[in-house]
């Protein structure tokens, strides 16, 4: 009555009705009849699934002919356990419980030594380094990306407006002089700058553009 067999089953610990029905002195076939009852109750509760208690299955005999039965979780178990009395009840209970306990303290994970403790924190340390330089490359071209794309706002525009035209009045020597290097000065500035106009250049070369245009001096100086 000692021996019962547990096995893993779809990710469950389970053992079948045939060793449950030996174990507790029961015709197999009276089991099954009582287990059908007890899934049929089950069933009809929406907040119970019977597959928790019991698992529909077969065994072949001898002659390879397939006969129905049931595996029954550590849940099952109890179930039918729970309506046994006696010494048989007793022994069943402390029978069952013993080899689960046992199967599942085999299946749980075998406690690191020192020296594999050792060796998981280092590879978890590399693998850490190694997620936060990608991260530092993703921000740092995220950041590039986001540059590139923000142009100058309002008061770095007027800035830089200001800027254009001291300078042209700086150079100028006439009114017609500064009608000729108003648009010089825009044209150098948008093809030092890759733009269409001065208000498109990109916030990251705002400065850059100021002592371009600070350092500028017309190409041609009118008398």
């Amino acid at each position: 009555m000692n021996q019962l067999q547990v096995i893993s089953f779809d990710g469950k610990l389970v053992t079948e009705s045939r060793q449950v029905a030996e174990m507790i002195g029961k015709n197999h076939a009276h089991l099954l009849r009582d287990i059908k009852g007890y899934k049929e109750v089950l069933d009809q509760n929406p907040n119970l699934d019977s597959a928790s208690f019991f698992i529909e299955s077969n065994y072949r005999n001898e002659n390879n002919q397939s006969y129905p039965c049931y595996l029954l979780t550590k849940q099952g178990c109890e179930m039918v356990g729970n309506k046994m009395t006696g010494e048989k009840g007793v022994l069943f209970t402390a029978t069952y419980v013993s080899r689960f306990n046992e199967m599942e303290h085999q299946n749980q994970p075998k406690p690191l030594s020192e020296k594999e403790q050792l060796k998981a924190s280092m590879r978890l340390s590399l693998e850490t380094s190694e997620e936060v330089e990608v991260l530092k490359v993703e921000v740092h071209e995220l950041k590039e990306k986001v540059d590139n794309q923000i142009t100058l706002d309002h008061g770095e525009q007027r800035r830089l407006q200001k800027l254009i035209g001291s300078k042209v009045f700086e150079h100028a020597s006439s009114d017609d002089h500064k009608r000729l290097l108003y648009p010089e000065l825009h044209r150098e500035i948008k093809d030092r700058f890759g733009v269409t106009s001065y208000k498109d250049v990109k916030r990251h070369e705002f400065l850059s553009c100021i002592r371009y245009v600070e350092s500028w001096v017309p190409r041609v100086v009118r008398a």
